[in-house]
């Protein structure tokens, strides 16, 4: 999924350690606004490495689009979600605009004929323009 908007708020990073496994873990949370006639707000999050390679596109007021997967879990019997991102384009660099016509390869079903221009001249015996 993707959502795109400005950057408002840039939350301090958190980490710890996996109770697990002992490895050491790190997040940050981040609130875009999205660009709407009502527009949302959203709180999503980057784990480990990532922080590092979007930085520079998450400062607060970057136009951006994040890709993000949503995931729900129970403890206790409350129910948390999380939205955590995996991808973040700076607004504008998220697709590549598509032509606005291609030709199509073979003539299609009711297709006029070509244009009187592009007929062979008729010679001076002929009455007919084809």
């Amino acid at each position: 999924m993707e959502i795109s908007g400005k950057i408002i708020a840039a939350l301090p990073e958190e980490g710890g350690v996996a109770k697990a496994s002992g490895k050491p873990w790190r997040k940050r949370n981040y609130v875009l606004e999205t660009q709407e006639t009502y527009p949302k707000k959203v709180c999503f999050n980057l784990f480990g490495d990532r922080i590092d390679q979007y930085a520079a596109q998450l400062a607060v007021g970057n136009d951006v689009t994040v890709s993000f997967d949503i995931e729900s879990r129970e403890f206790n019997g409350r129910w948390y979600t999380d939205i955590r991102g995996y991808k973040v384009e700076a607004a504008g660099a998220a697709a590549a605009p598509a032509p606005a016509y291609a030709a199509p390869a073979a003539p299609l079903p009711g297709d006029f004929p070509p244009a009187p221009a592009d007929l062979p001249a008729a010679g001076p015996n002929e009455d007919l323009p084809f």
